[in-house]
């Protein structure tokens, strides 16, 4: 066992603050990481705020982690030390049950191992982590990372990104498709780099024109204020599919009104309360609402070697350790272009 520091949320009510934590030796199987990267996630505020009930304490978050292998098990196949490495939502499941052997883990029938807030699959070991110096993962959950991009616009590829990247590949938006995606967030950006790089035709619907021109930038043909009922007229039955990343209350009739003939209406995003929907929003163009959640490791996989490929990476503001509760604030009030990551080297010295 091997002690690491760490900031940890000890309350829902108290800042994060500076703690040490316990990481285990690498088994056989294991791919020792320092973490160089760790991304903020608003789903981060909301555990160590306890805003979905649930959480435990002391909690150290973090779930977008990339790092350097420092240590292998000796029968890891897939790492070497001095290997770029990449952490997710999840560092272990099941591995038996027809979502796991589908390559579809974070559906988990027994419940997926969450990186942080959760246990291992012992149901005892409480899982830490990426806002820590070290972290110790199986190599089937460990991803590979490339190392002509940038690595701190890589971390929050391990969810902004695949977050968007799934639902995309899976409702197979391409060359051709009407896609708009509802919020130009964490999320949402990562969504219009996405959509574009699969050749889609890509609107942005947004509360305010502030971000049209890094829309545009990103690939988006078009953008709509939401308030502005004439253009929101104009798309009326127009797009095959929407991204939906919004997580403050909103009408989902309003939006399915978008869609034309068999779209479909993706939610990424979770508003705090149940949002009721008119069957005849549904029934009347044969649409479809529906979610999705992260993706599993070979999607991910695919996900980062897209990348790679096309030099996708998030927009990201680089912070220190000790200002990730003014980080928090921050991301509370939408200031943040568009995703904090952590360099964790502010925590080693």
């Amino acid at each position: 066992m091997k002690h690491v520091h760490a900031f940890a949320a000890f309350s829902a009510t108290t800042p994060l603050a500076p703690h040490t934590i316990p990481r285990r030796q690498p088994g056989h199987h294991d791919v020792e990481i320092d973490i160089l990267f760790s991304g903020v996630c608003h789903s981060d505020i909301h555990q160590a705020r306890n805003e979905w009930g649930g959480s435990t304490f002391p909690m150290v978050p973090g779930h977008e982690i990339v790092g350097r292998v420092t240590r292998v098990g000796d029968h890891v196949k897939k790492f070497k030390v001095g290997d770029l490495a990449g952490v997710g939502c999840f560092v272990d499941s099941c591995r038996t049950c027809y979502n796991c052997t589908s390559g579809e883990e974070q559906f988990c029938d027994n419940g997926t191992a969450w990186t942080y807030n959760g246990t291992e699959m012992d149901r005892v070991t409480p899982t830490y982590g990426g806002y820590s110096t070290l972290i110790v993962v199986d190599e089937q959950y460990t991803l590979k990372v490339s190392n002509t991009l940038s690595l701190p616009g890589v971390a929050p590829l391990l969810c902004a990104g695949i977050t968007t990247y799934s639902p995309l590949r899976h409702w197979k938006v391409g060359p051709g498709s009407r896609v708009a995606v509802f919020g130009m967030g964490g999320l949402g950006h990562m969504g219009v780099k996405f959509a574009h790089a699969f050749g889609a035709e890509v609107t942005v619907l947004s509360t305010s024109r502030s971000k049209e021109a890094d829309a545009r930038r990103m690939g988006a043909h078009d953008f709509v204020v939401i308030s502005d009922e004439t253009e929101m007229k104009k798309r009326h039955k127009y797009f095959d599919f929407i991204l939906n990343t919004v997580s403050a209350h909103h009408d989902y009739n309003h939006y399915l009104a978008l869609l034309r003939l068999n779209g479909t209406m993706t939610l990424v995003g979770i508003p705090p309360e149940a949002i009721p929907v008119k069957a005849n929003a549904l029934i009347g163009q044969r649409r479809s609402l529906a979610g999705s959640l992260i993706g599993g490791i070979r999607e991910t996989q695919e996900m980062l070697d897209f990348c790679a490929e096309k030099g996708i990476v998030s927009d990201v503001e680089v912070i220190p350790m000790q200002q990730i509760n003014e980080a928090y604030d921050r991301m509370i009030r939408a200031d943040v272009r568009y995703r904090f990551v952590i360099d964790m080297a502010s925590l080693k010295g």
